[in-house]
């Protein structure tokens, strides 16, 4: 697809306040003013966007837009909406891409857009889609804003032109309106017009874009009578007498373009432009459009009608020959029929045609009888497809056919409809199969199409999706493959529904009816997988024990066998068998491959396997695992959802690890995901529940009670189980808060949930911990046998972190010198374990305990060393405590002295206090999980806001 070109220079009358703006955003974008002086600010982007009605003379002004700009050195990136185009996914898009990438080979193509080549590469036209599951849209909108932030640096300044963007496809617009806010920030300026009066649902974003009038769209006006006359008079002559000037602006009220098509009229019917020829003025005005256009038309032969007819049909950048194909005209009588339809201003161009103004286009097509109208849709049809154009062009012409039961038809719209879904359009892969499903298809092909459209609309329409596979498999199927990717496709859409039950009953009813025994063995491990996720699972110990006698006579020889030795880890986990039985299972489902994004499959078991190394205290290998599963997402272009639980479930580990500053960040970047999917979705609880987590434990009680105000985070709690675990985290915050009541009741109500089903590892839901501190205030005989109880269990388990973190409870709800025994031991564990921030908690109490008990100068060492770790995790509110501490011991906190502190980074800090303990830049790097050029401008930093050196960061710090 060419670059459109400027026609012809037209004048612009009454066009200097939209001039100015154009002037201004390019001297921002260029560094230079109008007369060619360097301008005083550094060059930067900017939006600017024109409304008006059809006429109005924003194809021309932004004619004007190409031509400044390029005379200024930019480069131009040009594209316009079309009617009949406007239903062809990414047309816009490729457009204003597509013809700065198409020339370029493969190989360096490849090497510039990197791994966004084969997500980017099918929507923009430059490849064919490859295999596998196609990117989600998130993906594919972040994968085009990353190759027109590339061309905007590459060739800077850049100017993007969109002309008739109401008529623009819906895939475009959503990205064009989410990328314009970035203009700013890139030596790019946005340009963009359209008709406000005619925007369709999907385009009501273009509202908001604004222009450089206080923040809206620059609106254009009409010419005033002054202004018609002078074009009149410049066209006519001198002579064009004043009442005939008015009466031309009275005629076409002041709208630019028939003010020069009347001209035009004038000049050829060689009217005298006096009084005496205005009242000739109306007619020939009609002439312009609608029911006088399609007059002149008729005037022109039948050969020449037919001509206009296809052109209207095809829409723009029209093929002579494709044209004359559809009219049914060989090559003469085409040639005649473009001669003339030129001579007559209603076609433009050579190799390629276009009307002279899409009012003419829309007149024209709207003239086209009804009937014939959706022949030459589709002879259209079938004349891009006869011509290599492909079945995707041709779909946009099959939709305005009348369904016949024609399996040509219905082959090309689902050959179209897997081409955009495998682009990443599912909205335009919708459209088609619903008019294939129209056709109808032949009845033993019916299921397959349900199919495709059910999984097509996955993920944005649930509900419509189940009922596609429903009815697909009430269709009688032959294929019995067929018939299981349906049964696995219906399972997934409605798990991920909130509707766990329906999605393991549709695949116990199906497994019974399956003989062969490798569909039968999936069809349990799915069941398994979406049973393990059911918060009302009725019979989750008989589940248990089918599980581990199934995984434990599989071998993983294919991915099947691995989910389930996958599932029977996760379920150790759960059950708190001892760790060194959950670690043997992951290990032997990870033995052959398990990848996050396999095709047909759900990412969920891969990311179980990862997370029970982390509830093992063995977070290195979960990091090493996680990174890999984010990579496959990345590489697939899946950034919604998917990559939301990635990030989200890596926060959750940095939390655990105690690095809340990392975690924090990492939480926020997954919530930010989580809302474009939407919320009350599984991801959104996951990221809520682990952001209140980080918030408690960094001592901000109110930013965490504020967050789940804001979010609605409480009951009704989600069907599906999440972690960690939504109703312990609500009775945390309540005990937190100081709800002590109400903390308990919504922990025990966690307890009887989660206790008939098995789950008993303190490790992984931490409800009687929590329990036990709520019920000590009442019952404290109660709290201590509770705490005991998740002791018992944590060793069972036996990592570490669970055990330590049990002991500390128990140690608060006790009395006496049984405290600092079990505040001692639990150190003992913590120190083995990677759970820095429950360090921090346990050495913080112990050295309090001591301090009561007199024994001012053992709590000394733990108290420090208590501040010393929560500084490194960024516990703020833990910090606060153990200075207090060290103050009410007579002991000077180490505490950062001076009010510059306040403005250290967690990492500053924690890089601050391993420098003033003399450790090595390379100890401080392996400690933070850095390297030492980073490190290296930490310290730089630290030294920058302190006003001291490495030798005086000790004194900063305090002694002790």
């Amino acid at each position: 697809m060419g670059q459109r070109t400027v026609r012809s220079r037209k004048t612009l009358i009454e066009r200097e306040s939209e001039l100015a703006a154009v002037d201004e955003a390019l001297s921002e974008l260029t560094g230079l003013r109008a007369d060619g002086a360097e301008a005083a600010e550094r060059p930067r982007g900017a939006l600017l966007a024109f409304a008006g009605r059809a006429g109005i003379g924003k194809t021309t002004l932004l004619a004007e837009v190409r031509r400044r700009a390029a005379a200024q050195g930019c480069t131009v990136l040009s594209a316009r909406g079309g009617d009949q185009e406007q239903r062809v996914a990414f047309h816009v898009a490729r457009q204003l891409l597509q013809p700065r990438l198409a020339g370029v080979p493969e190989p360096e193509l490849r090497s510039s857009l990197g791994s966004w080549y084969d997500i980017v590469g099918p929507a923009l036209g430059l490849c064919a889609p490859v295999g596998g599951a196609p990117p989600d849209q998130e993906g594919l909108r972040d994968g085009l804003d990353w190759v027109l932030t590339h061309l905007a640096l590459r060739r800077a300044p850049m100017v993007l032109v969109l002309d008739d963007a109401h008529w623009g496809d819906p895939e475009s617009l959503r990205w064009l309106a989410a990328f314009a806010s970035r203009a700013e920030e890139l030596p790019l300026l946005i340009v963009v017009a359209y008709r406000p009066d005619e925007l369709p649902d999907h385009a009501e974003s273009l509202r908001g874009l604004p222009g450089r009038a206080g923040g809206r769209p620059l609106d254009l006006e009409p010419l005033s009578a002054a202004a018609v006359a002078r074009l009149v008079r410049e066209a006519l002559g001198t002579h064009a007498d004043d009442a005939f000037c008015h009466e031309c602006w009275a005629v076409t009220a002041g709208n630019p373009f028939e003010t020069v098509e009347l001209i035009a009229k004038v000049r050829d019917r060689a009217l005298t432009p006096n009084e005496d020829g205005a009242h000739l003025l109306r007619d020939l005005a009609a002439a312009v459009k609608g029911s006088g256009l399609s007059a002149r038309l008729e005037r022109l032969g039948p050969s020449t009608v037919r001509f206009a007819w296809a052109c209207a049909v095809l829409g723009t950048e029209i093929l002579p020959s494709l044209a004359a194909a559809v009219a049914g005209l060989g090559h003469e009588a085409a040639a005649d029929a473009v001669d003339a339809l030129r001579g007559a201003r209603v076609l433009t161009g050579s190799e390629t045609l276009e009307f002279v103004h899409p009012l003419i286009a829309t007149a024209v097509y709207r003239a086209i009888p009804p009937g014939f109208r959706v022949a030459l849709h589709g002879q259209a049809a079938w004349c891009v497809v006869d011509t290599g154009h492909g079945a995707a062009a041709a779909a946009r012409h099959l939709l305005e056919t009348h369904p016949e039961g024609d399996p040509w038809a219905v082959q090309q719209l689902r050959a179209a409809a897997g081409e955009t879904l495998r682009a990443g359009a599912p909205d335009a892969a919708r459209r088609y199969l619903a008019r294939a499903l129209r056709e109808p298809p032949p009845a033993e092909e019916r299921a397959a199409v349900l199919y495709e459209l059910g999984s097509a609309s996955l993920l944005t329409e649930p509900a419509t999706t189940v009922n596609h596979l429903r009815a697909a498999l009430e269709e009688p199927i032959a294929d019995a493959a067929l018939r299981h990717h349906i049964v696995y496709r219906l399972s997934q859409v409605l798990a991920h529904s909130d509707r766990l039950g329906e999605a393991s009953d549709t695949l116990a009813r199906e497994t019974r009816t399956t003989g062969d025994a490798r569909v039968r063995l999936r069809m349990v491990a799915e069941q398994f997988m979406w049973d393990a996720f059911r918060a009302d699972e009725p019979d989750h110990p008989s589940r248990s024990r089918r599980l581990t006698r199934l995984a434990d006579r599989l071998k993983g020889r294919d991915l099947t066998e691995r989910y389930v030795i996958g599932l029977r880890t996760w379920d150790a986990i759960l059950r708190g068998e001892p760790a060194p039985v959950a670690l043997h299972h992951a290990e032997r489902a990870l033995a052959g491959g398990l990848g996050w994004a396999e095709p047909d499959r759900g990412f969920e078991v891969p990311v179980l396997v990862a997370l029970a190394f982390m509830y093992a205290d063995r977070p290195g290998r979960t990091e090493e695992l996680f990174a890999a599963g984010i990579a496959d997402f990345e590489r697939q272009g899946w950034r919604g959802a998917h990559l939301s639980f990635g990030y989200t479930l890596l926060a959750y580990l940095r939390y655990r690890r105690g690095r809340l500053a990392e975690a924090e960040d990492f939480v926020r970047s997954g919530l930010r995901l989580a809302q474009r999917v939407g919320p009350g979705t599984p991801a959104h609880w996951y990221a809520v529940g682990i952001l209140i987590e980080v918030l408690l434990a960094r001592g901000r009680v109110a930013e965490a009670a504020q967050t789940a105000d804001h979010y609605r985070f409480g009951e009704p709690f989600p069907a599906a189980v999440v972690f960690p675990d939504a109703q312990t985290v609500h009775g945390e915050l309540l005990l937190a808060r100081g709800l002590t009541e109400d903390a308990a009741a919504e922990l025990a109500a966690a307890g009887r949930r989660l206790e008939p089903r098995g789950i008993r590892n303190p490790a992984w839901c931490p409800w009687q911990l929590h329990l036990a501190r709520a019920e000590s205030h009442d019952s404290p005989e109660r709290a201590l046998n509770t705490a005991l109880d998740a002791v018992s269990r944590a060793r069972q388990f036996g990592a570490p972190s669970a055990i330590g973190q049990a002991l500390r409870t128990a140690a608060e709800v006790s009395s006496g010198s049984a405290r600092i025994k079990y505040l001692e031991e639990s150190v003992t564990h913590l120190e083995r374990s990677p759970a820095a921030y429950e360090l921090a908690c346990a050495l913080v109490a112990l050295g309090t305990e001591l301090r009561r008990s007199g024994r001012t100068k053992e709590a000394a060492e733990y108290l420090y060393r208590g501040l010393d770790t929560a500084v490194l995790c960024g516990a703020d509110g833990l910090v606060s405590q153990a200075r207090d501490e060290l103050a009410v011991a007579g002991l000077r906190p180490r505490r950062l002295h001076s009010t510059e502190t306040d403005t250290l980074t967690g990492r500053e800090r924690a890089a601050a206090v391993l420098a003033a303990r003399d450790r090595t830049e390379a100890e401080i790097a392996e400690e933070l999980h850095t390297d030492g050029q980073a490190v290296v401008r930490l310290l730089s930093a630290v030294y920058r806001k302190l006003g001291t050196d490495r030798t005086g960061l000790a004194a900063a710090l305090g002694g002790g």
